[in-house]
């Protein structure tokens, strides 16, 4: 992983110890290589990605959050349905690509509603960026396809721009949309907007 010419060695110190773990801890988490997985980033709940699962039990589904109450939940959601096709691990989205066993690609990957960080100073904190769509299109299987929603206007127009600028990447404009769960921030949601890209 790649740091800030300026970062503090106590930071790097912290995040290269725990990307170290997550090398330890993603094994057994995940099914053994090769294998292309479903990836949800920022899985909340587990509404959705527990729903897809039940619904495609040929398939793997990983899903992503950093808030351990939010994973507490989606674990039990799974357990409650009985489910071994669908895990839930606390990590965060680049340091998941940075850690990923060799073998392990993703089919499909799902981000819906992320936290659009609406102010320009915090626009870097977005995940439909240059690099790091540049970084997850090196994990994607072949043909693999990426599902975006969001409510913020804004998020939506940057994060396609992006996408058709981005040389990995092609927007699917008639591609529909695979699956419907809505999320807690979709039942929230006066109006959204959704786009599937796939990876070349």
């Amino acid at each position: 992983m790649q740091f800030h010419p300026g970062a503090k060695p106590e930071f790097v110190h912290r995040v290269e110890a725990r990307l170290e773990q997550l090398r330890t801890e993603l094994p057994p988490v995940l099914p053994p290589p090769p294998a292309a997985i479903t990836l949800e980033i920022g899985c909340g709940h587990g509404h959705f990605l527990t729903r897809f699962a039940e619904a495609h039990p040929e398939r793997f589904c990983l899903g992503i959050d950093i808030l351990s109450d939010r994973l507490e939940r989606a674990n039990k959601k799974r357990n409650r349905a009985g489910l071994t096709n669908v895990r839930f691990h606390k990590v965060e989205a680049v340091e998941l690509l940075e850690c990923l066993p060799a073998g392990i690609t993703f089919e499909e990957v799902f981000l819906l509603f992320p936290d659009p960080w609406p102010k320009k100073r915090h626009h870097k904190n977005r995940l439909v960026r240059p690099d790091f769509l540049t970084s997850l299109a090196a994990r994607m299987a072949p043909g693999g396809r990426f599902y975006f929603r969001t409510d913020h206007a804004g998020y939506f127009a940057d994060g396609r721009e992006v996408l058709e600028q981005h040389p990995r990447w092609r927007i699917v404009p008639s591609a529909p949309w695979p699956f419907e769960e809505p999320t807690v921030f979709q039942l929230k949601a006066p109006a959204y907007q959704s786009l599937v890209a796939v990876v070349g």
